[in-house]
């Protein structure tokens, strides 16, 4: 709305001083002409803008002046939670909300800590996405954002490992792991087709009809369709989201990590687990013995069912022997085989 739009320009002109049109058409993503008529409409309504002509010219309020029209509409208020996440923010439908908060917020704050706050926001960025991979598309992300928001049921249509399922959930938050957004939820008493298990994301999507109140996550992306009811959703008394994530993290990892590899690696090999393999790498480097005469130490890898170690374990290279168990060194000795063969 235009009115919008000229309070954003009007507080982008008192946090920052003087701009130029180009620079506020950019923060306003509207044109330079379309800058030049709010600026126009501003300073007709009694706003003391100025337009200062030559290559240090722009936009400028009159010394002083300080406008008082910093209050938070209930969708800013809601936005503020992922200040410092303008991307997270535009995922959920709240990018103008957000920065249209963070404007009013840098207004109310005396000129000191404006522009310390300023600072900090020029010299700090939050990237939530994994390194070499796109975050899965999630066109859904709205429709489920809003049951969230309003308490509401959400009849989906999700697709599983084992097959497409209906069910009507309870949502109770989203979560932003590694780029890609997963939606907390407790399955209707009763509701929904029976069916296997697979697993979504941070906890597991234990999926089996008739399971009330059991706390489940799905990655957005996997609904396939998704409705807002109007009725309203039931809330578990001291629910807390961060713990239920972190909890349902770890059980992740425990039930993927099923088995442990005795390895032999070289220096570089060392220095390779915690990059390769994260957390179970950094304790293994933990635990490692001492390193014998050649720089070669042994150390314990927790590594996922036998298909996925011989993967990754083959990521080591020539940096790593793997000691036991007997099957997996021999399913890596047969696997090397077939590649010296295939590429001699």
């Amino acid at each position: 709305m235009r009115a919008d739009r000229l309070l954003a320009l009007l507080l982008l002109l008192q946090n920052r001083g003087r701009m130029t049109a180009p620079e506020l058409a950019e923060e306003l993503e509207v044109s330079v002409r379309t800058v030049y008529r709010d600026a126009e409409a501003l300073a007709a309504s009694g706003v003391p803008v100025y337009a200062e002509r030559g290559p240090a010219g722009g936009f400028r309020l009159l010394d002083g002046y300080r406008t008082r029209l910093t209050g938070l509409t209930d969708d800013e208020a809601d936005s503020l939670a992922l200040a410092g996440m303008p991307g997270a923010a535009a995922d959920l439908g709240l990018g103008a909300e957000l920065a249209t908060a963070q404007l009013k917020l840098a207004a109310a704050l005396p000129a000191g800590l404006g522009e310390r706050s300023r600072r900090i926001q020029d010299r700090f960025h939050l990237d939530a996405a994994a390194w070499f991979r796109t975050a899965d598309p999630a066109p859904l992300l709205a429709v489920v954002a809003d049951a969230v928001w309003r308490q509401r049921v959400l009849s989906a249509h999700y697709r599983r490992w084992g097959g497409d399922v209906r069910r009507e959930l309870h949502p109770l938050g989203l979560v932003l792991k590694a780029g890609n957004w997963y939606l907390v939820a407790s399955v209707a008493a009763g509701g929904g087709e029976g069916g296997g298990r697979g697993e979504a994301g941070g906890g597991r999507e234990d999926d089996r009809g008739g399971t009330g109140g059991a706390v489940r996550t799905y990655r957005v992306s996997r609904f396939l369709a998704a409705a807002v009811a109007e009725e309203v959703c039931v809330r578990p008394d001291g629910f807390d989201l961060a713990v239920y994530w972190e909890e349902a993290s770890r059980g992740l990892e425990a039930r993927v990590l099923r088995g442990t590899a005795r390895l032999r690696v070289s220096p570089a090999g060392r220095r390779l687990l915690p990059a390769l393999f994260g957390a179970p790498g950094e304790r293994a480097v933990a635990g490692a013995e001492e390193p014998g005469p050649d720089g070669w130490t042994e150390v314990d890898l927790e590594v996922e069912g036998l298909p996925v170690a011989v993967t990754d374990i083959l990521r080591l290279g020539l940096e790593a022997e793997v000691l036991g168990p007997a099957e997996l060194r021999a399913e890596v000795a047969r696997t090397v085989t077939g590649l010296a063969q295939r590429y001699a």
